[in-house]
């Protein structure tokens, strides 16, 4: 095992403790919630050590690192999330290589991949982007917009629409996160109670590095962890390049 293996592996074990702890302490189990390796700075190194560990969840911000590291490790179990903004000049490539897609930010953006989606017979897992935070740097839909938002979304043919997806707001500032991560779970349980079986969004992503523990105790399904699992490693040799 080298250098870059070992440290990760240790701070994957590192996190998986911490995951582990907070899910009992929200009353869950581990399994209950899904770790999604964040690589947008780092390489395939780095990937191929979280894949030795067991790791199957990775997400890219951009898509173009995801056609590259997608085309890079083919053949490799990995379900590869969607966790920055997707234009739509970019769905008929990314949407073949994508389990999940978290940043569905607006009702356009929704409406896009429906359509890429039904042309190229596919049926993606989707997860609404919410401003949770109100911040106007932020992108989502703000919480007020999700019930006629969703009410449209019940049209739509080629998606799964299975939950949301929020940032905390202010960096640093752990009590907010946590207010927003409840309001977030409130949010979801008031949507699921409105839609029911036509709706159910069982699935939470929220939490990153500085708060997934905190994100966990209030309900997250999904966290999405970086920089914590690369803690002590050289810096980023990530590539935009695509594959030919």
């Amino acid at each position: 095992m080298n250098a870059i293996q070992q440290r990760i592996a240790e701070n994957l074990a590192e996190v998986r403790g911490r995951i582990s702890a907070a899910a009992q302490r929200s009353g869950r189990a581990a399994g209950d919630v899904r770790l999604v390796a964040a690589t947008k700075y780092v390489g395939l190194p780095e990937i191929q050590a979280l894949l030795a560990c067991g790791c199957r969840d990775f997400g890219e911000s951009r898509p173009q690192s995801l056609w590259a590291k997608s085309y890079a490790l083919t053949g490799e179990e990995i379900r590869w999330h969607l966790i920055g903004q997707l234009q739509r000049n970019k769905l008929r490539r990314t949407l073949p290589l994508t389990s999940w897609i978290h940043s569905c930010e607006r009702w356009k953006t929704v409406q896009a991949v429906d359509e890429m989606a039904g042309e190229l017979n596919l049926s993606p897992s989707l997860l609404l982007e919410v401003n949770i935070s109100g911040d106007a740097a932020k992108q989502g839909f703000r919480p007020d917009e999700l019930p006629a938002a969703c009410e449209q979304m019940l049209r739509l043919q080629n998606l799964r629409i299975c939950g949301l997806m929020a940032m905390a707001g202010l960096d640093d500032d752990l009590p907010a996160a946590r207010r927003e991560f409840g309001q977030m779970r409130e949010l979801r349980n008031q949507l699921a109670a409105r839609f029911g079986d036509a709706l159910p969004l069982p699935e939470l992503s929220m939490g990153m590095s500085g708060d997934y523990e905190a994100a966990i105790e209030s309900g997250a399904t999904m966290v999405r962890v970086g920089s914590a699992l690369f803690a002590g490693l050289p810096t980023s040799r990530d590539t935009d390049e695509p594959p030919p």
